[in-house]
C-alpha cells in the first residue's frame, strides 16, 4: 500500500513537471502583502501587530510547508496550546492558559471556543482532518464580547478558503510515509459569472493506521488499528454588486476507526509492581487488549452568510447548522479478564446545532474617531446520547472463572440548551497614538438534562441564567515601531451536567460533583509589541493574571465510588439491586488562579533566511478546593491508589455517601507549564526554474506532572524535531520535499493512568444439589491489572509531499 502511494507521487511529480511552463503564467496568490499577517480578532481586517492581544496565526501557506494533516499538529506550532480529542470519538478539546477542559465534564461549554468561518462550532468536529484552509487564528485571554459565545481561555477561529470571483484555479497536495499513510487534498476554484458568481470545491482521502498501538493476542479475531477519512466541501460566492455579498458552504466528513487504548507494564515505573504477563513498555507501541475501540462518525455543516455595505456602515448576518452523528463501541474490560466476551459500552450520539448572529459595525470611521461593533447572537444545542453499558457477571472460580453472563442496561441522556445575547465593542482613537476599547456581552442560558437508566428517570436538572461579562483595553503607541497595552476581561461558563455517573442511587455529595453551578472569571493582561530592524523582527511580551471562581476540575484518574445498581434477568426484567465497585472521573467546582508570561520573536535574517520563536509559560494551581478523591485511609489527603479497593474497605472509608472528598492546593492544568517552538527556513536558488529548501521546526515541552495524585506519570521535558527538504518553484506553483517528523524518534509516555481494572459480579459455589451446582451470590469483585494505560509522543515518520497547483489556486 505504502509503496503504490509512493509511485503515485512520484508519477504525479514527473506528470507535473512536464505541465509547470503552462500553470507559470498566472500571478501566484499571496497570502498577504509585504509579511503582514491580517487578522479578524475585532471582527475587522488588522495587521496582528496593531492589536492589543496575543494572536497566533497558522498560515494556509504554513499548514502546507509543514505537512500538517491534522488539525491536532497545530499545537506544534503554538507554544501553551493543546489539543486533543476523546478516545470515544465523541468530541475534542483545547486546552491554553493554565487549565483543563475536558468535553465529557463540560460538553459545549469549552475553556477555547472554535469557529467555523465565523459560527461557533464544537471541537470534535474540527479536530479532524483539516483541507483547504484559509488561515487559523489563536487568541488568547477571555473571549465574548465581539464573537460567538463566552470563553475564558480563548479562541480558535478557522477560515476555509473562499472562492475567486475572476480566475480559474486549484491545488493538489499528496503525502505517502513509512507508517501506512496516504493522503490526498484537492481544490478547485471556478468562476461561474466572472466578478459576480464563483464557487470553489475541495475535499481530503486519507487512510492511516491510526494510533499504531497494535494488540499482543490477535486470536480473538483483533485487527491492526486503522483509519479512514473522506471529506469534502462546496463554497460558493455571490457577489452581485459592490455593496452586497452572499457565501454558503456545505462540508460533509466521514471518518471510520479501528483502534487500541495503549498500555505499558506498571513495573516500568514501579519496580515493585507485580511482573506483567508479558512485558509491555512505552515505545513498543502495544495493548493487551483483544476487543478494539470501533468508531463511525459522520459530519455535516451547513454554514451561510450575507453582507451589505451602505452608507459607510456594515450589516453581517452569519448563520451555521451542524450535526454531529457518532457511533462507538468501547470495552469495559480494562483488566482483560474476559478475554474474547463481549463487555461493552456502546455509545451513540447525535448532536444537533443551530446558531445565528447579526451584527452592525462601521465600514468607515465614525467622525474620524471610533469604531463599533454591536449584535444579536443564537444558538441551540441538542445532544441525545444512547448508551448500552454490559455487566459481566463471572462463574466461580472452580468452573474456570468464566463469563456466566453479561448483563446490559440501556441508559439515555437528554436535553439541551439555547443561548441568546446581545453585545457591543466601542473603540475610541483618542489620537493618532492612542486607542481606547471596551465592549460588554448579556447572556441569557437555560438548559434541561435527563439522566434515563434502565427506562427509569434516575435525575432531570436544569438551568436558567442570565450574566453581564466586560472586556475593557487602553493601547499606546509609543513610536511607530512600539505598542503597549493593557487590558482586563470577565468570563462566564454556565453550570455543568457532568455524564458518566449512572448511579440509581446517587449521594448529595456525589450529585454535588456531577451537577456543578456556573464558573466566572477575571483576566488581567499587560504586554507590548514592537517592529525593529526595518521590519525585519518583530518581538512581542504579554504577562497576565486570572482568578477562576468554581472551575470544573476534571479528576484525570478515576475515583471508585460506590455504584448501585439494578438486578436484571434473562428477559431484562428487574429482579433487585446490588452495590459494586465503580470508577469515574468526577468534577469538583474549585477557585483557580493563574500566572503567565507568553512572547514571539520573527527575524528575517535575511532574504532567504527566516527564524521565529514562540515560548509560553502558563501556571494554573486550585487554592483550597474541594475535589472528589481516593481517601481509604481518611486523612482528608488523596491517595495514591495503586488498585481497586474491595467494597467492603469502600465502604467503610466513604459511608452513605458514596465516594471521598479532599480539600487541595495543587496544579489546576495538565500540560507542562513551559513550551516553546523554533521555526527556521533556508532557501537558495538552484536554477531559474527552482529553487532548494532547508526547513525545521523544534517544539521543546517542559516537565509536567499530569495527575498530582499520581507519583507515576511524572513527565520530563523533551523535544521533538521535525525537518523538511525540498525543491520548489520561485513562484510558489509547485513543491516536492522530502521530511521527517520526530527525527530523533523520542518515545516518552505523556500521560499514565493507575493500574487498570474491571469490576463484575462473581458468582459462588454453594455445594452440590439434586439439580448439579448451587451457585450462590452474586457479589461485587475487581479485578486490578498489571498494566496502566498510557499515551505517549507520536511516531517517527519519513514521508514525502508533492503539490502543485494552478491560477487562482
Amino acid at each position: 500500500m505504502i509503496k503504490t502511494g509512493c509511485n503515485l507521487l512520484l508519477a504525479s511529480t514527473s506528470l507535473f513537471a512536464v505541465a509547470t511552463p503552462a500553470w507559470a503564467q498566472s500571478a501566484p496568490a499571496t497570502e498577504n502583502a509585504a509579511d503582514v499577517i491580517i487578522v479578524q480578532a475585532r471582527r475587522r481586517d488588522e495587521d496582528v501587530q496593531d492589536v492589543p492581544a496575543v494572536i497566533d496565526t497558522v498560515t494556509s501557506e504554513e499548514i502546507a510547508k509543514l505537512n500538517i494533516r491534522d488539525f491536532k499538529e497545530v499545537q506544534t506550532l503554538v507554544p501553551g496550546l493543546e489539543l486533543t480529542t476523546e478516545s470515544n470519538g465523541v468530541g475534542g478539546s483545547a486546552k491554553m492558559r493554565g487549565v483543563n477542559f475536558d468535553v465529557n465534564a463540560s460538553g459545549f461549554n469549552s475553556t477555547v471556543e472554535f469557529y467555523m468561518n465565523d459560527a461557533p462550532i464544537v471541537a470534535g468536529i474540527v479536530l479532524q482532518q483539516m483541507f483547504d484552509i484559509g488561515q487559523i487564528e489563536v487568541q488568547r485571554g477571555p473571549q465574548g464580547t465581539l464573537r460567538g459565545r463566552a470563553s475564558p481561555s480563548g479562541s480558535i477561529t478557522v477560515a476555509s478558503r473562499k472562492p475567486d470571483l475572476y480566475t480559474v484555479g486549484g491545488t493538489v497536495d499528496m503525502t505517502a510515509n513509512d507508517i501506512g499513510t496516504q493522503n490526498i487534498k484537492a481544490a478547485l476554484n471556478l468562476p461561474v459569472i466572472e466578478g459576480i458568481a464563483a464557487i470553489r470545491v475541495a475535499g481530503v482521502w486519507d487512510e492511516n493506521e491510526d494510533n499504531r498501538v497494535k494488540p499482543l493476542d490477535t486470536s480473538y479475531g483483533g485487527r491492526d488499528p486503522f483509519a479512514r477519512t473522506r471529506a469534502g466541501r462546496v463554497s460558493g460566492l455571490i457577489q452581485p454588486t459592490d455593496w452586497l455579498r452572499f457565501e454558503g458552504v456545505y462540508q460533509h466528513m466521514q471518518r471510520n476507526a479501528v483502534g487500541y487504548d495503549q498500555v505499558a507494564s506498571f513495573s516500568e515505573v514501579n519496580p515493585d509492581a507485580a511482573p506483567s504477563p508479558v512485558y509491555i513498555d512505552t515505545s513498543d507501541r502495544r495493548t493487551d487488549q483483544v476487543e478494539p475501540r470501533r468508531i463511525k462518525q459522520v459530519y455535516n455543516i451547513y454554514n451561510w452568510r450575507a453582507e451589505a455595505n451602505l452608507a459607510g456602515q456594515t450589516l453581517i448576518y452569519q448563520g451555521q447548522h451542524y450535526t454531529q452523528n457518532v457511533h462507538a463501541s468501547t470495552s469495559l474490560d480494562s483488566a482483560v479478564v474476559f478475554p474474547g466476551d463481549t463487555i461493552f459500552q456502546a455509545t451513540h450520539t447525535r448532536t444537533k446545532s443551530t446558531s445565528h448572529e447579526v451584527r452592525l459595525q462601521n465600514q468607515e470611521r465614525l467622525f474620524g474617531m471610533v469604531d463599533y461593533v454591536v449584535g444579536f447572537f443564537d444558538q441551540k444545542n441538542d445532544a441525545p446520547t444512547d448508551l448500552l453499558r454490559s455487566t459481566a457477571v463471572r462463574l466461580p472460580l472452580l468452573f474456570g472463572g468464566g463469563l456466566a453472563t453479561a448483563v446490559t442496561t440501556p441508559i439515555g441522556r437528554f436535553g439541551g440548551n439555547h443561548e441568546q445575547s446581545i453585545f457591543g465593542n466601542l473603540t475610541l482613537h483618542v489620537t493618532d497614538s492612542t486607542e481606547v476599547s471596551g465592549g460588554l456581552r448579556h447572556i441569557d442560558y437555560n438548559s434541561e438534562n435527563t439522566l434515563v437508566v434502565g427506562g427509569n428517570t434516575v435525575s432531570t436538572d436544569g438551568q436558567d441564567a442570565k450574566k453581564w461579562i466586560y472586556t475593557g483595553s487602553i493601547k499606546q503607541n509609543i513610536t511607530p515601531n512600539l505598542m503597549v497595552y493593557a487590558s482586563t476581561g470577565s468570563s462566564w461558563r454556565p453550570g455543568i451536567n457532568v455524564v458518566g455517573d449512572f448511579n440509581i442511587l446517587p449521594s448529595a455529595t456525589e450529585k454535588s460533583f456531577t451537577n456543578l453551578p456556573a464558573e466566572t472569571s477575571k483576566s488581567y493582561e499587560v504586554g507590548f509589541k514592537s517592529t525593529l530592524m526595518g521590519g525585519r523582527m518583530r518581538f512581542n511580551v504579554t504577562g497576565y493574571h486570572q482568578k477562576f471562581k468554581n472551575y470544573p476540575y476534571r479528576v484525570s484518574n478515576g475515583v471508585y465510588y460506590v455504584n448501585t445498581v439494578a438486578d436484571r434477568n434473562s428477559a431484562g426484567q428487574v429482579t433487585g439491586i446490588h452495590q459494586e465497585v465503580g470508577q469515574f472521573n468526577f468534577v469538583g467546582a474549585v477557585p483557580v488562579e493563574v500566572n503567565g508570561v507568553e512572547g514571539d520573536l520573527s527575524f528575517d535574517i535575511s532574504d532567504r533566511w527566516t527564524m521565529g520563536l514562540l515560548a509560553s509559560y502558563s501556571l494554573g494551581k486550585i487554592k483550597n478546593g474541594t475535589v472528589p478523591c481516593n481517601d481509604l485511609n481518611g486523612d482528608g489527603v488523596p491517595d495514591n491508589v495503586l488498585s481497586a479497593p474491595s467494597l467492603a474497605q469502600l465502604q467503610a472509608a466513604v459511608g452513605s455517601e458514596n465516594l471521598a472528598t479532599c480539600q487541595v492546593t495543587q496544579r489546576s492544568a495538565f500540560q507542562p507549564p513551559f513550551s516553546a517552538t523554533l521555526q527556521s527556513e533556508y532557501s537558495l536558488p538552484i536554477s531559474n526554474r527552482f529553487d532548494g529548501y532547508l526547513r525545521g521546526l523544534v517544539t521543546y515541552n517542559g516537565k509536567s506532572q499530569s495527575d498530582p495524585t499520581n507519583i507515576y506519570d511524572n513527565v520530563g521535558d523533551y523535544a521533538l524535531v521535525n525537518l523538511y527538504a525540498g525543491i520548489r518553484d520561485p513562484k510558489g506553483m509547485w513543491e516536492v520535499s522530502l521530511y521527517a517528523k520526530n527525527l530523533f524518534e523520542v518515545e516518552k509516555a505523556l500521560s499514565r493512568t493507575s493500574p487498570l481494572s474491571t469490576s463484575y459480579q462473581q458468582l459462588g459455589f454453594g455445594g452440590f444439589g439434586p439439580n448439579g451446582p448451587i451457585l450462590t451470590g452474586p457479589t461485587a469483585a475487581t479485578t486490578t491489572s498489571t498494566y496502566t494505560g498510557i499515551t505517549m509522543t507520536p511516531p517517527r515518520e519519513f514521508g514525502l509531499n508533492v503539490r502543485f497547483s494552478f491560477g487562482s489556486r
